[in-house]
């Protein structure tokens, strides 16, 4: 079984819920917390999840807070992460299938024009397409990069 690393904030947490039990029959989902509706700082796990995926090839993971925009960005500040803000399916596919984005964001509160557990998963069912012209702009993203490391 596919593992996936999942984290959100407060905002999230019923939305990483949801995802979890819709799709643990699929996934083997390592969740990094939060683990209630305790107010948190988003950050903290966007940063674990990033990291583990970072570190682990071909992992991926999933990442909700209120708006799924804090997440995103904070988890791409973490070398070799593409993190993906996805409001739809269709976002998501595009996602793995030409940036080879490897972390998923989506919203816990804001509304969204596709629920977030389909969203997840057609992230996680989709791979990248290896197209030459995809190949080539994500090693341009990479090597921005490692140009100001």
């Amino acid at each position: 079984m596919q593992k996936v690393v999942i984290g959100s904030d407060h905002a999230g947490y019923a939305t990483k819920e949801q995802i979890k039990k819709e799709l643990g029959g699929q996934y083997e989902f390592i969740d990094v917390g939060t683990h209630s509706e305790a107010s948190v700082d988003y950050p903290i796990y966007a940063e674990k999840v990033a990291q583990q995926v970072s570190v682990t090839p071909g992992l991926q993971g999933v990442l909700v807070c209120g708006s799924g925009i804090g997440v995103s960005i904070a988890a791409n500040k973490v070398p070799g992460i593409r993190a993906a803000l996805a409001y739809s399916v269709n976002a998501a596919k595009l996602a793995r299938q030409h940036n080879d984005a490897n972390i998923v964001a989506t919203p816990g509160r804001e509304g969204a024009p596709d629920d977030p557990v389909s969203i997840v998963r057609a992230f996680l069912a989709t791979d990248f397409s290896g197209d030459e012209r995809h190949a080539r702009r994500v090693r341009e993203m990479m090597d921005i990069e490692k140009h100001y490391r």
